[in-house]
């Protein structure tokens, strides 16, 4: 990847040369630097306010209410799981549930360390760990922060209205994710 974006680089900077174009270049590039940096602050204030919640929720005792009510989900998800991979699988759910890919990254990474634990085969991936990756990349969204972050970053004049198309798309993926994977293992089973 590195050498994709140095070559494209070096032949922006040699067709701007051709074309007599730097200095239009080189402020476009630090036009450029300079909108990447103002997003990221942006972005990183409304990442460090949802990880703030994620970490109340959690000491408040609602991420174990949360645990509660995505129990039977999980139970039919994962049914061969054990007690501790499906407590980080549903830390994981209720992150991405509030839209905080961030905080749901480190409990997503114990749950499938919890899952390898319990993997008879380790050269291949069980079924709950496909199942993890497969909900972990479906993942629906009740408040997609990120989303909202970088719309209202780029001066969007309503960052909440792509709420109801990320709760349609994502309940599509998801339930598409989960049959498709339920069929596999079924299928597999039978074979």
């Amino acid at each position: 990847m590195n050498y994709i974006w140095c070559a494209m680089i070096i032949i922006s900077v040699i067709v701007s040369v051709i074309n007599g174009t730097v200095d239009e270049t080189v402020n476009s590039a630090f036009e450029g630097a300079q909108s990447a940096v103002f997003t990221v602050f942006s972005f990183a204030g409304v990442m460090c306010f949802w990880t703030g919640i994620m970490k109340i929720a959690e000491r408040s005792g609602l991420s174990q209410k949360i645990e509660r009510l995505l129990r039977p989900i999980i139970s039919f998800l994962f049914p061969n799981a054990g007690a501790e991979a499906k407590k980080y699988i549903a830390m994981n759910m209720s992150a991405n549930l509030l839209g905080m890919g961030n905080a749901a990254t480190p409990m997503g990474i114990k749950a499938m360390t919890a899952l390898d634990k319990e993997n008879s085969n380790p050269l291949y991936a069980s079924d709950n760990m496909c199942m993890l990756v497969a909900l972990n990349t479906t993942s629906i969204q009740l408040i997609p922060a990120t989303i909202i972050a970088l719309r209202a970053a780029a001066g969007s004049e309503d960052p909440f209205s792509i709420i109801l198309p990320i709760w349609i798309s994502s309940l599509t993926a998801v339930l598409a994710a989960v049959f498709l994977a339920k069929l596999y293992f079924w299928r597999r089973k039978k074979l």
